[in-house]
């Protein structure tokens, strides 16, 4: 028989303004098995922590029930507290009373009487509860970062400077990301590339680092401390340690009408190609969509003017395998296409851009070498008109229902550098409300405003119509309750932002979370914010939301001092609540190894003879602890009821249901 020690947290008025805890302690102590019962304002407090510890030892208990809030908050808090007595941290369990009763119901006999029934059913549970001893794992003392932008570049130079290999795979020819897009940065109006291409140096030369550019991550199997990761290497057609990125070949090849991706389309380059000058690697690649010689077999001009012989048109995709004991998934942002924003005629004139098409046509590095004019005839513009919140905060299916939170200061900056470079030029913007939540943003927009003169409206955008080389631009001033009419030579229009594509399957191979908006879910947002629920990967950058630049950087070294810590373990200590087989009962049917997403279940062929004259083989499950998390499918999916988990087996579960049902 368990003696069992019930503990009933107050959470100051988080659970004591609607649970009666007195009445709930008082009640419990009345349950089979239950020796000890009592109630304290903060359990989780080191006073709290404390009367824990010594009711252990007075009344001599072999289980321990704490009501109080969430597992996820306080579960490991109290499992050490236990431990640091003699009792096995198995043997305590947690009745949610806060997020499962007291903030969601009013009535306080009702919650009360929740929270009774579940306090029961954890004292059930622990009546079937076993000491469990986890097992250890060694780690692999190597990290991998998925995708090359400005976070994945800082996380993977913190974590090199701390002495651990480093592997960054992106899947551009070149890291960076969108920062070498951009021209200036908001507040202090720096060059992005000034900033950011020593870091792309720095990685480049970091002894620690790999760089896989133009690649992929195509399979992730195992656990955290020991990933092992398929990585897709995409032909380049080019070997990356001959070249020497003299660029010879992108000016001799004669197919010059590509799109150029790194503009953003608003000209061209040739099929092989070297992104921007700074790239890195700074290597040529050709685009086999359009190379003539990839083609048809007819041209080849590109490897006979290579003079260190580096071009290879018989170049394959190759697959590598490495192992990592941490991922960092930093795999960005794109903005949201506009098609469905025909009120806008982004499609109609290509005067009409979006922010960051923008950016390009003021960046030096852009298609007119810095100097603004309209795409559709070369001229100045006089009158730009900047919309904001394109699809951000929009309650319409093809709009995105939250803040993209970097557009009302990028937007800021455009509109303060059109007015320094050509200050002749009218710059409107059409806001929702202006969000600048950052240090010195707010200065930065009374700058604009005070100093540049730009004419912030609060309103909306209704229409914007091509017309005789004019945009007709129909708007709504709210504060002075009229109708604009502007005439106008270009709109720039603030696109959401959403993750990148390669987001929603890449979480599919991590077996990560992620929420409604394809952002991936963070394992809590206050304590854990850079953490995924999925042991062993983090989240850095606007792969966890939308970030600006100081925010992303900020959080990719707090991913990388997480991935650190957990490369300074030689071992890590594993979760026993396994899955395990009942072999007399497994019919070898294969179903738990379908569904096991970690790909922990196996099968082999033993002998159960008891004859001697004949054998009995059968196929039986097999389930390898250090790679199971315990997420219970196959006990669930097992037709013959084989599959069972330590700590939460069928038998603990039943119980729980009796114990809230009689």
């Amino acid at each position: 028989m368990q003696r069992i020690g019930v503990f009933v947290c107050h959470c100051g008025t988080n659970i004591a303004a609607t649970v009666d805890v007195k009445k709930v302690s008082e009640v419990l102590l009345n349950e089979p098995g239950v020796v000890f019962a009592t109630d304290y304002q903060y359990m989780c407090s080191e006073a709290g922590q404390n009367m824990i510890k010594e009711a252990i030892k007075e009344h001599k208990l072999t289980g321990v029930v704490i009501c109080s809030c969430s597992p996820r908050m306080h579960e490991a808090t109290f499992r050490k507290a236990v431990a640091s007595v003699g009792l096995n941290p198995y043997m305590l369990e947690v009745a949610n009373i806060r997020e499962q009763c007291s903030w969601i119901h009013k009535n306080v006999e009702e919650a009360t009487e929740k929270a009774i029934i579940l306090g029961r059913a954890a004292i059930a549970k622990v009546h079937l509860n076993a000491p469990l001893t986890a097992g250890q794992t060694p780690v692999t003392k190597r990290a991998l970062v998925i995708g090359g932008g400005i976070a994945g570049i800082q996380c993977a130079l913190d974590i090199a400077d701390a002495g651990y290999q480093v592997d960054i795979v992106e899947k551009e020819p070149t890291v960076g990301g969108k920062m070498t897009k951009i021209d200036k940065t908001f507040p202090t109006l720096d060059c992005s590339s000034c900033i950011l291409t020593p870091k792309m140096v720095d990685v480049a030369q970091n002894e620690n680092i790999t760089i896989y550019s133009y690649s992929e991550v195509e399979s992730v199997k195992g656990f955290v401390g020991n990933f092992t990761v398929g990585i897709k290497r995409k032909a380049r057609y080019v070997k990356e340690d001959i070249c020497t990125g003299c660029g010879l070949c992108t000016e001799k090849c004669p197919q010059k009408k590509v799109p150029n991706d790194y503009n953003l389309g608003l000209d061209n380059k040739r099929a092989i190609y070297i992104p921007f000058a700074q790239a890195v690697p700074k290597v040529a690649t050709i685009d086999a969509d359009y190379c003539t010689m990839l083609k048809t077999g007819k041209c080849g001009v590109c490897s006979k003017v290579c003079t260190a012989g580096a071009i290879d048109y018989t170049q394959k995709d190759e697959i590598i395998e490495e192992n990592y004991g941490a991922i960092v998934v930093a795999t960005g942002y794109n903005p949201i296409k506009l098609d469905a924003y025909e009120e806008f005629g982004y499609s109609q004139s290509p005067d009409v851009v979006t922010s960051l098409e923008f950016e390009r046509l003021m960046s030096a590095s852009g298609p007119n070498g810095g100097h603004l004019v309209r795409p559709s005839d070369h001229t100045e513009p006089k009158t730009i008109v900047f919309v904001q919140c394109v699809g951000s905060r929009s309650t319409t299916e093809c709009g995105k229902p939250y803040c993209s939170k970097i557009c009302c200061m990028y937007t800021c900056k455009h509109a303060m550098l059109c007015r320094e470079k050509y200050p002749d030029t009218e710059v409107y913007v059409f806001y929702i409300d202006v969000r600048t939540p950052g240090k010195n943003y707010d200065e930065f927009y009374r700058r604009a405003v005070e100093e540049y003169n730009v004419h912030y409206i609060k309103g909306m955008v209704g229409k914007v119509a091509p017309e005789n080389g004019k945009l007709k631009v129909q708007a709504s001033d709210l504060l002075n309750n009229e109708q604009l009419h502007i005439d106008a030579d270009m709109v720039v229009l603030a696109a959401a932002i959403e993750p990148d594509k390669s987001a929603r399957p890449l979480a599919t191979l991590l077996t990560a979370s992620m929420d409604t908006n394809d952002f991936f879910t963070e394992a809590h947002a206050k304590l854990r914010p850079v953490e995924s629920p999925t042991a062993g990967v983090f989240l850095a950058g606007c792969a966890q939301g939308p970030k600006d630049i100081p925010e992303t950087v900020t959080q990719a070294g707090a991913c990388a001092s997480k991935v650190i810590g957990l490369l300074a373990k030689d071992h890590l200590v594993g979760n026993p609540c396994v899955a395990h087989p009942d072999e007399m009962m497994c019919n070898g049917c294969s179903t738990c190894a379908n569904v096991c997403p970690y790909g922990a279940i196996t099968y082999e062929n033993k002998d159960y003879s008891r004859r001697k004259d004949g054998t009995m083989i059968r196929r039986v499950a097999q389930v390898n602890p250090a790679v199971c998390q315990g997420c219970g499918c196959c006990t669930v999916a097992c037709p013959s009821g084989a599959m069972d988990l330590y700590g939460f087996s069928t038998k603990q579960i039943v119980a729980e249901v009796d114990a809230i049902c009689r």
